[in-house]
């Protein structure tokens, strides 16, 4: 039988803990929908990127009230389109143990609407909406290094 040393036990068990922060920083998804899929030349749509945040975690808000936490911001973009700016809703001010103060942030499913608009003058028979959110995940005690995520939204031109 194999002796597994304590240096050998520590190490096994660091690994451990940093593969499972990693996993939980990556754990929430991000999608989102253009109106029902479709959209009409020279029309407004409504569009909507979702963030759903594993109940153990929270994400700061787009105004976390703290200088030390990092804002949730998205940034959308789509060539021949006009876009509005992205509505962030209120979050949930927060008490944890690493700030003095309340934390602004987000948990659970999160709606970030926003308005693509189609010129009647548009070529094309379909819309790409691309949409980086950068956003920062926390536990009660912890936050993991910020994070990026891309996401292209598509819509077919009637």
């Amino acid at each position: 039988m194999m002796k597994i040393s304590a240096i050998g036990k520590i190490f096994v068990l660091s690994a451990m803990i940093i593969a499972g922060a990693a996993l939980q920083s990556n754990a929430q998804t991000i999608n989102g929908s253009i109106g029902n899929g479709t959209v009409k030349r020279g029309g407004s749509v409504r569009a909507v990127l979702v963030m759903d945040i594993p109940s153990e975690l929270h994400v700061n808000s787009n105004r976390p009230n703290s200088e030390y936490s990092i804002p949730t911001t998205i940034t959308v973009s789509g060539t021949g389109i006009r876009l509005s700016r992205i509505n962030f809703p209120p979050g949930k001010n927060r008490k944890f143990e690493f700030s003095d103060n309340p934390v602004n942030v987000y948990e659970g499913r999160v709606r970030f609407p926003f308005t693509v608009t189609v010129p009647a003058t548009f070529k094309g028979n379909t819309i790409r909406v691309r949409a980086v959110v950068k956003y920062q995940a926390c536990t009660e005690e912890v936050c993991y290094p910020p994070k990026n995520k891309d996401i292209t939204l598509t819509a077919r031109v009637l």
